[in-house]
């Protein structure tokens, strides 16, 4: 394989698309290697870290006073979503504008990687103006070193915490419960404290770790999901959204005793978590599982059995380092087919086409763009919202149909309208995708009517729709 082509190759699957393939240079491999690491710093203003994201959701209080007796004109949710309107707005702007400037577009799809992996979506209410802060405290610092680090960043993050219910979680023989039932019975009515919830522990085996294959295969029961989110209560930030900022565990609603997790056996108290998190990362299953996601976004929606054994093999090998597993991704010629089988999502579609326009930031900090995440959101993915704990999907038939096929054509138009003049497409497609780029797809754009065709040409190839 030419240089011209591994450096093709580099950008556009491994990073989120160049202008210029020199940038590259003719050691793709070197250019890869060296951007491991963790995530760059994210770029914007207005960016709250998690204790204070933690102080704004619950300030809400107040408005739901407001709510209560809305201004005529206004409805209550109105409201309430005006209260998080800026911070999301600033979480997504952050999340587009670091992507579309990173110098490190490698880092940055890792980051957009682990993210999805460890969904926390701010459709649900109890994250509202938590997400953006999850992404960059539970998830940046961690893409390039154990995975066991990143799990329990995530797990154990409010954000995550409240997204998954384990903040109504309470063990049926805790201290809290045990008080409950008491004000219960002398109220006269039912505890409004009752038991488990086993939301978390059921995503950390089946999307986090273990896979819902090792369930059909009988690598973990529904005993296994119980007795772990017995081991997952007292990891909690109350309803009030009150965090002090060291681990978020109270004893009071912590199940006591011994619970069994996969045959293994597990005390009482924060550190049981840790230990059932530390088995769970270095698990086989485990291994096998982030290896697959790894190679399916990588190379292809059906990735090569032989690259799946090898990443999951180092991954066991090195104890999960995570930069140990990135490197034999980009040492294995298997991800470097030059068939182009992935589809980009419309986030990447929306960021690749800032970054082959050298727009880079500027795209999403204009000041009249109240929403910079809205032109993603038009082509059917919601920035940070997500539509289940499963993420958005990483196959392509999932992002083809017709509909939204249609929204891309609408959308690249309008934007080749505007931008098309300032740009000669020609020569920046052979610039951006060298061999890439096909003769027939090179021809079209040769004979568009003016340069906006020709840009919306562009954006439209296949070779630039796929990586």
């Amino acid at each position: 394989m030419s240089a011209s082509m591994r450096a093709a190759i580099a950008a556009h699957r491994f990073g989120l698309g160049e202008a210029d393939l020199a940038i590259v240079g003719d050691d793709a491999r070197g250019w890869l290697a060296a951007q491991i690491g963790p995530a760059d710093a994210p770029r914007g203003s207005g960016l709250l870290d998690t204790r204070r994201a933690l102080e704004h959701v619950a300030a809400e209080r107040e408005k739901r006073q407001l709510a209560r007796d809305p201004p005529p004109g206004m409805t209550a949710e109105q409201i309430i979503a005006g209260h998080y309107r800026e911070v999301t707005v600033a979480d997504a702007r952050s999340r587009l504008a670091t992507a579309a400037a990173t110098t490190r577009p490698f880092a940055e799809r890792l980051q957009w990687f682990w993210a999805n992996h460890f969904t926390v979506s701010l459709l649900k209410g109890s994250t509202r103006g938590l997400a953006g802060a999850f992404e960059r405290d539970a998830i940046r610092p961690h893409i390039a070193g154990r995975f066991e680090t990143l799990l329990v960043a995530a797990t154990t993050h409010p954000a995550m915490l409240r997204y998954l219910d384990n903040t109504q979680s309470a063990g049926p023989r805790s201290r809290v419960v045990a008080l409950e039932s008491r004000r219960a019975a002398r109220r006269g009515d039912g505890p409004r404290v009752t038991g488990i919830n086993e939301n978390l522990a059921r995503e950390v085996l089946e999307l986090h770790t273990l896979g819902a294959e090792s369930a059909r295969a009988g690598v973990y029961t529904q005993a296994d999901v119980t007795a772990f989110a017995a081991v997952l209560t007292g990891w909690r930030v109350g309803q009030d959204a009150r965090w002090s900022g060291a681990e978020p565990f109270d004893a009071n609603w912590h199940e006591p005793g011994t619970k069994i997790v996969l045959g293994r056996s597990y005390g009482e108290g924060p550190e049981a978590l840790k230990q059932v998190l530390h088995d769970l990362a270095h698990h086989p299953a485990t291994a096998r599982y982030v290896a697959t996601k790894l190679a399916r976004h990588f190379v292809a929606d059906e990735p090569p059995p032989a690259l799946v054994d090898r990443l999951a093999a180092v991954h066991l090998q090195s104890g999960g380092e995570l930069a140990e597993v990135y490197r034999e991704l980009v040492a294995s010629e298997a991800a470097w087919s030059p068939e182009t089988a992935k589809l980009k999502t419309p986030e990447e579609f929306v960021v690749s086409t800032a970054r082959l326009l050298g727009a880079g930031e500027r795209m999403f900090e204009r000041s009249e763009v109240a929403n910079p995440a809205a032109a993603v959101a038009a082509l059917g993915q919601r920035v940070l919202a997500a539509p289940s704990p499963a993420g958005w999907s990483d196959r392509a038939e999932d992002w083809l149909g017709p509909d939204a096929v249609w929204k891309r054509v609408e959308w690249a138009t309008r934007l080749a309208e505007r931008a098309g003049r300032a740009v000669d497409a020609r020569r920046l497609g052979a610039k951006s995708l060298g061999p890439l780029l096909g003769a027939e797809t090179a021809q079209q754009i040769e004979r568009a009517a003016d340069a906006a065709q020709a840009l919306a040409l562009l954006l439209l190839a296949p070779e630039f729709q796929r990586r």
